[in-house]
This record gives structure tokens, C-alpha cells and sequence, in this order.
């Protein structure tokens, strides 16, 4: 028995393993518990093996790699059309297996230990923030209907409400104001963790020379420059600029038949929580360099004056710090901010 591509399914105790040879005939096809397919994948010799990169897959991506053989992690959605006929975790791991050989297949790079840990950090702060939002629109309406309107914005509101609750004679039923009372303790415990994790995050920014080359560009900040390293490392797996912004969505999405070009909105595919963060970013940084005397101010200015509308503009600018932060990581180099370029 010889195998050249090793498909695995991985699911959440079982899973599901297509094995085939070098004519793209199956010559394994088995359902296994994670450990007997860690036994069995020592003692085969070494191959290729395929797995969509899906929760878990870096750390057996790891551990197949250190053993000799070759991990290719594949996005989902580009593995879906190799699945024939009915749906089935058989039908996955053998269309996760056809897709790996394909030659024009995009793969990712297997993460490490310390991209996992930042990836993490950052997904509980994101949980934690989106609590925190919902808590706080839970209190504007519980707020609202005793007809209490307040001005938008977290900060304004905290404001407004923090002496409404200290007030003795207060419009609220005693219930009500112990009951606001206690949303708004959860809010500051809230707050507490999500500044506990900023403050790890600027801790590392500190430590490592990458992160801090990448907050050198103007609209990239701590989370935008961990949030980077944790998801591309040091860019190698996107050979060009816009390849990283065509990964985030930040490119055009394209609709072209006949010949005919067209051009839509942008794509706004691959990495949601990265994308958002550099389009804040952009948004932050543009009424300053709009102002500013540099390239990319000239830039700036040069959309505006087209009348460009500014959401736009900020998109522009996202897709133009993620070609820049490309080429931080890339060359290994630091951001000029007077010449918008990579120096020595």
C-alpha cells in the first residue's frame, strides 16, 4: 500500500481519512479517533497530507510536519467543489485529498504556537467587546422606555449614566436603578478585562522588532500589528502586496464576461476581523494625513478632490496600509513616513 496524498476530515472526536496512491486511486479509507490517527500517520512513510485548516489542524499540521511529512492546510470554501455527490465526512476527506493535488491550489501556512497565542488573545477581546456592546444597547433601550435619551457613543454615554445612578431622586423605580446598577458593574468588569488584554497586547508589540516596524505606519496600531502577525507571520505566503489585500477583501470584486471588464464593490473576503481593523485604522489615521505633507497625503488629497466619497477613500487607504505593512514584513525593513517607503 502506497500513499501519496493523505485527506483527513477532522471533526470533534472521529476522523474520517482517504488515502490515495499516485494514479489517484483510494487505497486507505477509515474512520478513526484522533490518537489512532496520530499512531497511524507515524508509521506510514512520509506523504503529503491534506486538511482544511479548520480549528485544531495547525497543531496536528505541527506535529505530521515534525514527523517527515508534508502538511497542506486549504481554505473550506476552495475544497467544497471537490466534493462529489452526496455529503458525507468520507466525501470530504476524499475531496479534501483531490484538492490538494491540484497545482493551482492556494494553501495556508501552518501557524505557530506563539501566531496561535496571539490569534486567541485576540478573539476573546473580540467576544468580550461585542459583550460589551450588547450590554450597552441593552441599556439604552431598558433606559429608553423611562424616557431617557442619550448622545451616541460609548464614552458619552458612560458619562451621562454614571450620574443618573448616583442621583437620590432618580425617575427610575428602585428596580430599575438597582438593575441598571448592575448592568453597569458588569460594564467596568467588562472594561477591566479588555484593558488587561490591550495591555498584553502592547506588551508584545514592545518585545518583538516586526510589531514594532508595523506600527511605524500611520493607522496601524498594537491590535492592527499583533493582529497581522498573528494571521501572515512575516508575509512569505503572499508573494505580491495585492495578493495580502485580495486575502483581506480589499480589492475590487470583479464581474467580467465576455471580455467585457467590470468592476463592483469590494470583495470582502478572507479575514473579517483583520479587514475591520485596518479600516479603522485608515479611518483614524486619514484627516491626519490628508493634512500632511507626504505621498501618501498628496494621495489623499487627490481622491478627495475627485470627489470620491470618504468611505471610499478609507477603504483605499486600508487597501494601501496592507500593501505597506506587506512590505514591512516582506523586507524586513522600517516604514519612512516622509517618503511613504520602505528604507534601509
Amino acid at each position: 500500500m502506497t500513499i501519496s496524498i493523505l485527506g483527513i476530515d477532522i471533526g470533534k472526536n472521529s476522523c474520517s481519512v482517504v488515502g490515495v496512491d499516485d494514479k489517484g486511486a483510494v487505497a486507505v479509507r477509515r474512520t478513526m479517533r484522533r490518537q489512532t490517527l496520530i499512531d497511524f500517520v507515524s508509521k506510514i512513510p512520509p506523504c503529503i497530507i491534506a486538511m482544511e485548516a479548520c480549528c485544531g489542524a495547525h497543531h496536528l499540521g505541527r506535529l505530521f510536519r515534525s514527523q517527515g511529512h508534508e502538511v497542506r492546510l486549504m481554505s473550506p470554501e476552495y475544497v467544497r467543489p471537490y466534493v462529489k455527490a452526496q455529503k458525507n465526512d468520507d466525501r470530504d476527506a476524499e475531496g479534501i485529498a483531490e484538492a490538494a493535488s491540484r497545482p493551482t491550489m492556494r494553501f495556508v501556512d501552518l501557524k505557530s504556537e506563539e501566531q496561535l497565542d496571539i490569534q486567541s488573545l485576540h478573539r476573546v477581546r473580540s467576544r468580550l467587546v461585542a459583550e460589551r456592546t450588547t450590554l450597552i444597547n441593552q441599556m439604552r433601550a431598558i433606559l429608553l422606555e423611562r424616557g431617557l435619551i442619550f448622545a451616541a457613543g460609548r464614552c458619552k454615554f458612560e458619562s451621562a449614566v454614571d450620574p443618573l445612578l448616583n442621583e437620590q431622586a432618580s425617575s427610575l423605580s428602585g428596580r430599575v436603578q438597582k438593575l441598571v446598577a448592575e448592568l453597569r458593574d458588569e460594564w467596568k468588569m467588562l472594561d477591566t478585562k479588555i484593558a488587561a488584554l490591550n495591555a498584553e497586547f502592547l506588551a508584545l508589540a514592545r518585545d518583538d522588532l516586526a510589531t514594532r516596524r508595523l506600527t511605524a505606519i500611520p493607522g496601524i496600531g498594537v491590535l492592527n500589528a499583533t493582529a497581522l502577525i498573528a494571521a501572515i507571520g512575516n508575509a512569505s505566503s503572499f508573494d505580491r502586496a495585492r495578493d495580502l489585500s485580495a486575502w483581506l477583501g480589499l480589492v475590487p470584486r470583479q464581474f467580467t464576461t465576455g471580455g467585457k471588464q467590470r468592476l463592483l464593490g469590494i470583495t470582502k473576503r478572507g479575514n473579517v476581523y483583520l479587514r475591520t481593523l485596518l479600516v479603522h485604522g485608515a479611518r483614524a489615521a486619514m484627516p491626519t494625513l490628508s493634512q500632511s505633507d507626504t505621498p501618501l497625503g498628496h494621495w489623499l488629497r487627490g481622491l478627495l478632490s475627485r470627489g470620491m466619497h470618504r468611505n471610499v477613500v478609507i477603504v483605499a487607504l486600508a487597501n494601501k496600509l496592507a500593501r505597506i505593512a506587506w512590505a514591512v514584513l516582506r523586507r524586513e525593513r522600517p516604514f519612512d513616513r516622509a517618503y511613504a517607503a520602505i528604507t534601509a
